[in-house]
């Protein structure tokens, strides 16, 4: 374990409780993805994953610039001096779509009736058009086309669109996004290519000066293991010149710089299983209970114990590490093996830095927030 993040947790007041943010792990994952892009590529930072001010700003700077989904995020892309703003989203008010354009973003519209939206409101300039396709060759924890779901314009419908779009409105590109948290490398690479060939084919049928591809994210990390997306494949993609390809990573940019701190407040077992309850929880950090899975942690001994009473320990045992909320479906990790546990000590969350604090339920009895500390 990394000493700056062990010293950062023993200076807190105790029952500890806290994220941690390392610009440093931000910038480096930002390096790293950027030297195996092809040519003629745009990294823009997907913000729903992290919007830490924090974090935002840093990778405003390390990336081309930032992927907004809200008008709140929109606020936060501009706060941190994005050099490249897009904006998409399923459901976007006319305030929203007004700030975009003043702001300068390139839209993502997501409908006919959102291009027949912006034209009322007197909104002009060049859009992309995201578009549901028939199929996709990814798989992922989530998939957002080749499927029913409120995502984009259905591919069989376009034609009608593009032969209905509202004078002043130009479509320079398609938005493709296809699924969340891909783990297979070589199928990422053909779905950019195909992606490309795609939005190649569709224009030049009618008639649109291509200039804009936008793959979307779906970088996928595995929470069980350490493993990651193998990236070399995606050196391989060709980006014809003239072409912008656009990718809007989020997940694999910041899960690997947060961790999530709890400290045990008590050890118990009942009906033949023992629990580590926290301070802190699933209103905290909310993945593994809407994935269903138990994300590993790592014990943090704190020796210093300055109660009266007996300290409760246990040795060479699994746990359930739950949280603090009156709910028997606040869990972190099941069934994991501990040496050595105590209450005071620490369980440290790793890849906790993206949909962590973000997607919580955080008003849900109204305990006090973590502490937040940036690296």
């Amino acid at each position: 374990m990394a000493d700056h993040l062990t010293a950062a947790l023993h200076r807190l007041p105790t029952p500890r409780c806290a994220y941690l943010y390392d610009t440093t792990a931000l910038r480096t994952r930002t390096a790293q993805l950027r030297a195996a892009l092809p040519a003629n590529t745009t990294l823009l930072y997907a913000v729903k994953a992290n919007g830490h001010p924090d974090v935002v700003h840093t990778l405003a700077q390390t990336c081309d610039g930032l992927e907004v989904a809200s008008g709140g995020e929109l606020a936060l892309a501009l706060q941190a001096g994005a050099r490249r703003i897009a904006f998409g989203g399923p459901a976007k008010t006319d305030t929203e779509l007004a700030a975009a354009v003043h702001a300068g973003a390139l839209l993502n519209v997501e409908s006919p009736h959102e291009l027949r939206r912006l034209a009322a409101l007197g909104l002009h300039g060049d859009i992309c058009l995201r578009i549901n396709r028939a199929t996709t060759p990814l798989t992922g924890s989530h998939t957002m086309t080749g499927t029913p779901t409120p995502f984009g314009i259905d591919e069989h419908q376009l034609p009608d669109v593009l032969a209905t779009l509202p004078t002043g409105l130009r479509v320079i590109g398609f938005h493709l996004h296809g699924v969340s948290n891909n783990l297979d490398g070589p199928a990422h690479a053909t779905f950019l290519t195909d992606a490309i060939t795609w939005s190649q084919q569709t224009a030049s049928a009618h008639h649109i000066d291509l200039r804009v591809v936008n793959a979307g994210g779906g970088l996928g990390i595995d929470y069980h293991t350490d493993r990651s997306i193998d990236l070399t494949p995606l050196s391989t993609v060709t980006v014809p010149d003239g072409l912008e390809l656009i990718l809007e990573p989020g997940r694999y940019l910041t899960a690997d710089a947060g961790w999530y701190a709890a400290e045990v407040l008590d050890l118990k077992t009942t009906h033949g299983r023992t629990f580590a309850v926290l301070r802190g929880g699933t209103h905290h950090f909310r993945l593994p209970a809407a994935w269903g899975y138990s994300h590993p942690f790592t014990v943090i001994p704190i020796d210093d114990w300055p109660h009266p009473y007996p300290r409760p320990e246990i040795h060479n045992t699994h746990i359930d590490a739950v949280g603090e909320l009156c709910t028997p479906r606040d869990v972190l990790a099941r069934g994991q093996h501990v040496t050595h546990l105590r209450a005071g000590d620490i369980l440290l969350f790793a890849r906790a830095g993206a949909y962590g604090w973000d997607i919580s339920h955080h008003d849900f009895l109204r305990h006090d927030p973590p502490t937040f500390i940036t690296l």
